[in-house]
């Protein structure tokens, strides 16, 4: 049977309108320092473009996904507040500010937790399966779950070759973080890779090996639950468990402290339990592989985690390996260590990103995108409209600076009229990309139901 050639789509996450600062993901050290800090959507926006731009400019196939809709006044609803969408949102001001906030989060801008991807030349149906995250470890993310598995299935038009799964339930024991705790490696993009699923807890860790300040966020039941759904081949997988000083450092996920693709895996010396044994496995299934390992020495967690080093986006381009990097790691020790992989051939060049806003919020490069090894015809089966070239880029760049607000402030998320200028913004976004109507307020009823607004 002829292999297909496979492009990886680089998927990333647009920022929302009401992105803010709300400090609502305990565990996350730049959500909590930024707290209450006063944001900036449209720069927030156009940095995340920017970087799109970046990517396309390298060869790479990338697309944007859109803004899940926000305010969600469902979810207002659901928990007691009534009247016009308006009133809701006064009402949610007045007595509840911390769940208006949890409403307004843009956190669905950092993709990489929107899902997990196993393709097609690694599933058993040899179909490429999508599973959404149900990130039920936070407030204010696990109202994102059921919303983006209707997007992604307004995306993704061939079910048969592509198939989006929607999240596991939603229990404590079934919490999945998505591909911001899985990597894959593989000798080549059309040939069979090797899964890393890393879990920060399973039902019998004992108490005293779990994390001490921070919790951990995904489990392993749910890591074998995703793979399982995705068809996974079971000789391609292997369960890991994070470290749990990186968990207390500020990993909240393990891209904090590991980054990986096709022959090439950055991660720190004290990311995994049992790492030099999960190493050799890997060695042992992809020859090929190089490893660099960072000692605590060179780049502690700490400094690890205020540069975001590996955090980096990795990508395989036809001009090598390239690192887009934060800008936060271009001085210091993540520095020297950057000119180390440079140095010793590990990467072919790197570029650094301004990304300050999504960084505030604890997310950086790695976090605004999910990878999606595709085959042309998989490729094919997704809305043309939201694939990304300078025309489309600059469309949309005119379109932030139309609808976004420079500043917002935590007293805005009360303003009526930011409901007003979501929905128009959102409104002339699919539009611009050729969706059709996939946002509840465009439509009664909504032709993917209540659950697209996560009510």
């Amino acid at each position: 049977m002829m292999i297909q050639s496979v492009l990886e789509l680089q998927l990333d996450g647009l920022v929302g309108p009401t992105h803010h600062f709300g400090g609502l993901s305990f565990g996350n050290r730049a959500s909590m320092t930024h707290a209450g800090w006063h944001s900036r959507p449209r720069q927030a926006a156009r940095q995340g473009l920017a970087k799109m731009r970046q990517v396309c400019a390298l060869g790479m196939p990338q697309a944007v996904l859109p803004p899940l809709p926000r305010p969600n006044v469902g979810f207002l609803r659901q928990v007691g507040f009534h009247g016009s969408d308006t009133e809701v949102l006064a009402q949610a001001a007045s007595s509840s500010p911390y769940l208006l906030r949890l409403a307004m989060s843009s956190a669905f801008m950092w993709a990489a937790n929107a899902a997990t991807v196993i393709p097609s030349s690694d599933s058993t149906d040899s179909r490429c399966h999508v599973v959404v995250a149900n990130l039920a470890a936070t407030a204010h993310r696990a109202l994102e779950g059921a919303a983006r598995a209707a997007m992604l299935r307004a995306l993704f038009r061939d079910a048969d070759l592509v198939v989006v799964h929607d999240p596991l339930p939603h229990n404590p024991v079934l919490s999945d973080e998505g591909a911001a705790n899985h990597c894959r490696l593989a000798a080549h993009q059309a040939s069979g890779g090797q899964h890393l699923f890393v879990y920060g807890r399973a039902r019998d860790t004992l108490k005293q090996d779990l994390p001490r300040t921070f919790p951990a966020r995904q489990s392993d039941e749910a890591s074998r639950a995703v793979a399982r759904l995705g068809c996974l081949q079971p000789d391609r997988a292997l369960f890991v468990r994070q470290h749990p000083r990186a968990i207390d450092a500020g990993a909240f996920h393990n891209d904090v402290v590991m980054v990986g693709d096709g022959t090439r895996l950055l991660l720190h010396e004290n990311c995994l339990v049992e790492q030099e044994t999960v190493l050799s496995a890997l060695r042992h299934s992809l020859p090929t592989l190089r490893v660099h390992q960072v000692p605590q020495r060179d780049l502690s967690l700490r400094q690890a985690v205020k540069s975001y080093l590996f955090n980096s986006q990795l990508l395989r381009t036809p001009q090598g390996y390239v690192l887009l990097a934060p800008l936060q790691s271009s001085s210091g020790a993540a520095a020297k260590v950057i000119r180390r992989l440079l140095d010793d051939g590990f990467m072919d060049q790197v570029i650094f990103q301004d990304l300050d806003q999504s960084m505030a919020g604890g997310g950086g490069p790695a976090c605004l995108r999910l990878r999606l090894p595709l085959t042309p015809s998989e490729l094919a089966t997704l809305a043309p409209g939201v694939r990304l070239d300078e025309a489309k880029l600059q469309q949309l760049e005119a379109w932030v600076d139309q609808h976004y607000r420079d500043e917002l402030t935590p007293e805005d998320l009360a303003d009526p009229m930011l409901l007003r200028e979501t929905q128009e913004a959102l409104d002339a976004l699919t539009q611009l990309l050729d969706l059709g109507a996939i946002y509840p307020f465009q439509c009664t009823p909504s032709p993917y139901g209540r659950d697209f607004n996560g009510g």
